[in-house]
């Protein structure tokens, strides 16, 4: 992995949450610096200038320089906790300069006391604004604007094991990622971003400058980045609002609020918000939070633009974080320039609204003479009327309703499109320092000669230069035991795998050793070419495995083809393979249960086989899937009795599954000719649309899943039987507060019974230790195939994930990322007798591991519980060879 491809999915972990805007500039100006009234010079204040509406920023020391051409201008300077100070200046074609001193913020209450019992003057402000959240997001039918970003980041720390391949790519402790861009950002309400990057100035290969991530975050929106807004409807539930007094801002009266989470933890903000009065948006925020460890610190500061709406024309965005043993930080700059806006004719300008939780008299007035309905409310908004937050509220909801029902594509939610300029990467150091807002520090100069020398060895490897790195000396005979992958071409790969295997009673020690040959193809639409290209992959895989206590070599040749939406794999030869095609147990963890605890719980059979697999996207809504199978099928026996641990009243058990519905499992060699198809479908699916390809938004629709399989006759196969699945999966969001996931499925065997073991129904049970399995839909205490059935069947699992419950009501173990999991069961069969499970567990202990407790149950009595460990639910890893 290249430092670039790191350093790229280490930036997309950290920014999910940000709105980040920024600007540029021409020639001539005004310089100075920029201190407060005690002489401390002020970093990263902002400097905005009305009539080119843009932004600019003070460097780490105070310093400033924009870049202006001749006329007169104002400008205002700000920094929050201290007054905001306006001034006019003349520019000619010289610079001139103009020092600033800001004085620190008087801040005055309001004439309103907070008495025992009574509400504090926050919430008023809150209701309204967060009543006017709504309004804000419609408020703008279009705006265009310049965007700069700079980004930087640093890896202060990192385990000593990884040391040796981050140095191989060029990374230390002392090095600085850099990167800046500039972009045409165009929005179209309602969900409509077009993006144009004009200029990139990066590390090498790093070409992810897309900034739409974060103008599509916004704090008038009830979450962003799956953190609660304090302009949330749901924000009183999460936080309590303190007020701590209104400073005047040039003309307009501003109101510090304090933002405290109700419960610390995870994904909710703490800090400071300000609300400009009468207009209910916002003035700046400086606000905290912290996703899986990681700190975000942010910082807003926004404008009136035109004097007719408040954005966002600077940021400052600091992070900082360790993950299993790397430790960064980062820090992100941006302004703004060049807004242009066009407000919603559809909606009023201007308007009072009334609270009535503690406007009451004036709240009956309004409903006494225009009634419940809020009749003429249309009118009174026209005319800059009073309303009340409920008849607001009311009035956008229905705009919107209207709105989707006019849109030719409801199941949109977000659209970009983002082109990149043929020259935006040969922007010289000229362009770039008109460019910048604030001038590179010492530190992110000597960063950029670093990266450009770096690039400079990778471009010159990419190009075939002999030149290469004195640690990087292609393949090695040790290779063959680590594993490494090689480039034949710049659509060409090779890779040895990582030798793997374990112990099983049936074979002994098994080697497992694999290696592959990808090939990519990628096709350009000369006629699209902003597009982005279609690509297909291609991967040969041969897989060799060698049972040591039976002395048996077997192996398979795997061809895996993807394109787009499609995927055919083709493979076929001789492996072992466990009853249960979904594989319960992993070989790893029945390594230890053998050799440790003496329960070879792993029961396997042999095949010769073809198998052929294709699935298909067949529409946005519907994928199709289908697998067919000839396979010879022979029965193992155990051929070893190794055990590192011998328990007097164990012994390992025959190589057969045990199950109450087939008491003999046995079964002599025959030949299977089998055929599966399948249909998913998502019939509300959402997606976002970027550059006219549609995205899927997770979880935004039910899955709905059907499967038909059938033996055949035919081939001279043994086996002849008919089964027909259908399945629901749902995941249900209750904000922050938690998840619930949902899964049904049920089944039945019908026309014919010619059928052995393997065809049965098998159900993703559990009896070591250890979680390797989706926690949605296995269970932890069932036995592997006890209960598996050739008859109809009913599974049900629901799984509610909860950032507070029990323990988690304790901050400390909140702020450790610490949640809480409830999990239940069931399984229906003819021989399962209402089979439940009912569990508890801890989730992200240390970041990575899960502790669950759970009991089962049949026909209401109780069977056994026990204890289990995994893999945190959030990260997801797939356990498989």
């Amino acid at each position: 992995m290249s430092i670039f491809s790191s350093w790229r999915a280490m930036k997309s972990t950290l920014l999910a949450i940000l709105l980040l805007v920024s600007g540029s500039a021409w020639g001539g100006g005004v310089r100075g610096t920029i201190k407060g009234d005690d002489g401390a010079y002020l970093p990263y204040a902002t400097i905005y200038v009305r009539q080119t509406e843009s932004g600019a920023v003070s460097d780490p020391n105070g310093n400033y320089e924009i870049t202006l051409p001749a006329g007169r201008y104002d400008l205002v300077y700000h920094f929050l906790g201290f007054e905001t100070v306006s001034r006019t200046v003349d520019i000619a074609e010289e610079f001139i300069t103009l020092d600033i001193v800001l004085k620190a913020q008087v801040i005055q209450l309001q004439a309103v006391t907070v008495k025992a019992g009574k509400e504090d003057p926050a919430y008023t402000i809150m209701r309204k604004a967060i009543a006017k959240a709504k309004y804000h997001t419609q408020q703008i039918d279009k705006y265009t604007a310049k965007v700069y970003i700079k980004g930087k980041g640093q890896l202060k720390d990192y385990p000593w094991l990884a040391k040796k391949a981050l140095e191989k790519e060029g990374i230390t402790k002392d090095r600085v990622f850099i990167q800046e861009s500039v972009s045409e950002i165009t929005y179209t309400r309602p969900n409509k971003f077009d993006e144009k990057v004009i200029a990139v100035y990066t590390n090498g290969n790093n070409r992810n400058t897309s900034p739409n991530a974060y103008v599509f975050g916004s704090l008038y929106e009830p979450e962003i980045a799956e953190t609660v807004s304090p302009l949330s409807p749901k924000a009183f539930s999460y936080y309590r609002f303190t007020y701590e007094g209104t400073f005047k801002d040039r003309t307009y009266d501003i109101s510090k609020i304090k933002v405290t989470p109700r419960s610390r933890g995870d994904n909710v903000f703490e800090g400071t918000i300000y609300i400009v009065e009468d207009w209910w948006s916002i003035h700046s925020a400086d606000l905290k939070v912290t996703k899986l460890g990681i700190k975000f610190h942010v910082k807003q500061i926004y404008n009136p633009i035109e004097d007719k709406a408040w954005l966002p024309v600077s940021q400052q965005f600091e992070v900082e974080g360790r993950i299993f043993g790397f430790e960064f930080v980062a820090e992100y700059l941006a302004t703004v320039k060049d807004y242009k806006i066009t407000l919603n004719p559809a909606l009023p300008m201007e308007m009072t609204v009334i609270d009535e939780t503690v406007q009451k008299e004036q709240a009956k007035d309004i409903e006494k003479k225009y009634g419940k309905k809020g009749q003429q409310l249309q009118e009174r908004l026209e005319a800059g009327k009073e309303v009340t937050r409920k008849e607001l509220n009311q009035m956008v909801k229905e705009y919107e309703k209207a709105e989707r029902k006019e849109q030719k594509q409801p199941e949109v939610i977000e659209e970009t499109t983002f082109k990149v300029d043929s020259l935006a990467y040969k922007k010289d150091s000229t362009f770039w320092a008109e460019m910048r807002p604030v001038q590179l520090t010492k530190e992110e100069v000597r960063g950029y000669k670093v990266n450009d020398s770096i690039s400079e060895v990778q471009r010159r490897r990419d190009e075939g230069d002999s030149l290469k790195p004195s640690k990087s000396k292609g393949f090695q005979p040790w290779d063959l035991l680590t594993g490494d992958r090689y480039s034949l071409g710049k659509k060409t790969d090779f890779e040895i795998h990582f030798p793997n295997g374990g112990f099983n009673t049936v074979e002994g020690w098994n080697l497992i050793y694999r290696v592959s040959f990808y090939h990519r193809w990628v096709k350009r639409d000369s006629l699209k070419p902003d597009q982005p290209p279609r690509t297909s992959r291609l991967q040969v895989t041969p897989i060799f495995r060698y049972a040591f206590s039976r002395n048996v070599a077997s192996g398979i040749l795997r061809v895996d083809f993807r394109n787009r939406g499609n995927r055919f794999t083709l493979e076929g030869g001789r492996y072992v393979h466990q009853y249960n095609s979904d594989e319960p147990i992993h070989h790893i963890v029945n390594s230890l249960t053998t050799l440790f605890l003496e329960d070879n719980l792993m029961k396997l059979y042999e095949r010769q086989y073809v198998d052929f697999k294709w699935r298909d996207r067949i529409s946005q809504y519907v994928t199709a899937y289908t697998q067919w199978t000839w396979s010879r099928r022979s029965e193992l026996a155990n051929s070893s009795d190794i055990t590192w641990v011998d328990y007097k009243e164990k012994q390992y058990t025959p190589n057969a599954p045990v199950s109450a519905e087939l008491p003999n499992t046995s079964f002599q060699p025959h030949n299977a000719f089998v055929g599966i198809v399948g249909i998913e479908a998502r019939p509300w699916q959402k997606f976002r649309l970027r550059n006219g390809n549609r995205q899927r938004v997770s979880n935004s629709s039910p899955v709905l899943m059907a499967e038909y399989r059938r033996g055949f006759g035919a081939l001279n196969s043994d086996v002849s039987y008919e089964m027909l699945e259908l399945g629901i999966r749902q995941q249900v969001k209750f904000g922050i507060r938690g998840t619930l996931d949902l899964l049904v499925r049920g089944g039945t065997f019908f026309s014919g019974r010619r059928m052995y073991f393997m065809d049965y129904k098998h159900f993703l049970g559990n009896k070591t230790p250890f979680v390797t399995t989706d926690p949605v839909g296995s269970y932890r205490l069932l036995d592997y195939y006890a209960f598996s059935t050739h008859d109809k069947y009913l599974t049900a699992n629901a799984h509610y994930h909860l950032r507070k419950f029990l323990i988690t009501r304790i901050p400390y173990v909140r702020l450790m990322g610490i949640t809480e999991n409830i999990f239940v069961n069931y399984l229906a069969s003819p021989t399962a007798n209402n089979y439940v499970e009912l569990g508890y567990g801890l989730d992200g202990i240390l970041r990575i591991f899960r502790l669950e407790f759970a009991g089962s149950f049949q026909q209401g009595n109780y069977l056994a519980s026990g204890f289990r460990i995994g893999i945190a639910s959030n990260i997801g890893i797939a356990f498989d060879d």
